[in-house]
């Protein structure tokens, strides 16, 4: 680790030197990413220094120990306890501080929330978590943007795909790609029986430009009017998009904009993000064949969470979680729930 964190430490000094330079500060891109390389290493660069001068001082007192003056022995047999233990500590912090960073999470996120078996009510507990998310976004100081979505009529949504974007939001929000079921007396429900609905979520990093190159001979762009929950047009302008990535078979379609030219922006933002997550899904899906993750952002499928009304608790299964704050959790208080994946993705890739 001592030379890890030494390479580290060379690394940062150079960049704080380049970020002065001249040629640098006015080459705005170039600028842009050794700012962020530099805050990256940061906090390494800070606990690896302390990390290197108590490793020195520990050295110091063996040797000590080692040398004939019984008075510096009797310091050092003192202090060396105090010493090894904080550099137990710092080697471990510095452990977690080394895992390689996934590259997505700095990214803004798209959120795509569909309503799964359940009819009506799983349309309204989609827009439930379209609520909770968007609160929980306020609470990070996230702007969030509309991009695309499906009303059922009842306030809630067949489909609703929007933008998150601040710091670290695709990092934050990974985890909770899944099926989330919900177990509740359903508002059109005339017998008060508890009826278990689903839906899910699909959490991928925004794509730039430069992460997808989208040919335009791949793409078959439609246009149709816009209608509203109930299939009443609501546009006699063909405004509404529709655009179909020919060697995927990939479709999406917008609809909220009244201008056909933002409806085509947004619909390129999705399928970007989405022909990013499939073929990061591929290359995951070799790693995965050798080493099953417990805390799984790929597998859209798997059943992550339960929200339990009547019991008022909510149980996410992949780590055996459950919280008995179900009110403050549909409020966008899922913090906790966030902080133990994160935490158990952390311990897995320690344990890998």
């Amino acid at each position: 680790m001592r030379e890890r964190i030494q390479e580290i430490i060379r690394r940062y000094e150079e960049i704080t030197a380049q970020m002065s330079r001249p040629e640098i500060v006015t080459n705005q891109q170039r600028f842009r990413a050794l700012a962020k390389e530099h805050k990256d290493l940061s906090p390494i660069f800070t606990k690896g220094s302390r990390y290197l001068q108590v490793l020195t001082a520990i050295e110091e007192d063996q040797a000590i120990l080692n040398g004939p003056d019984e008075d510096l022995k009797q310091l050092a047999e003192e202090e060396l306890p105090a010493l090894e233990e904080q550099e137990a500590t710092l080697a471990e912090e510095l452990r977690l501080l080394l895992i390689p960073k996934d590259p997505n999470d700095d990214k803004n996120a798209i959120v795509e929330i569909r309503a799964g078996t359940g009819g009506d009510e799983a349309a309204i507990f989609a827009a439930d978590l379209h609520r909770m998310y968007l609160k929980f976004a306020e609470r990070q100081g996230w702007k969030t943007e509309e991009l695309s979505g499906t009303e059922n009529g009842l306030g809630g949504f067949k489909e609703v795909i929007f933008l998150l974007s601040g710091e670290d939001v695709y990092g934050t929000m990974k985890f909770e790609s899944g099926v989330h079921r919900v177990q509740r007396v359903p508002v059109t429900e005339t017998q008060g029986r508890v009826h278990t609905s689903a839906a899910t979520v699909a959490i991928l990093p925004e794509a730039e430009e430069v992460d997808i190159e989208v040919n335009a001979n791949d793409l078959r762009i439609d246009t149709y009017r816009a209608s509203g929950a109930g299939g009443q047009h609501v546009n006699k302008v063909e405004t509404a998009i529709r655009i179909t990535h020919l060697p995927t078979g990939l479709v999406v379609t917008c609809q909220d904009e009244k201008s056909q030219f933002k409806n085509k922006e947004k619909a390129l933002k999705i399928l970007r993000s989405r022909l990013l997550a499939l073929k990061e899904a591929e290359q995951e899906a070799e790693i995965a064949a050798k080493r099953r993750s417990m805390v799984s952002t790929g597998d859209r499928s798997a059943k992550i969470r339960t929200y339990n009304f009547p019991q008022g608790r909510v149980t996410d299964h992949r780590i055996n979680l459950t919280l008995y704050r179900l009110e403050e959790i549909m409020e966008g208080e899922i913090d906790e729930l966030i902080s133990a994946l994160q935490l158990a993705h952390t311990t897995e890739l320690l344990k890998g």
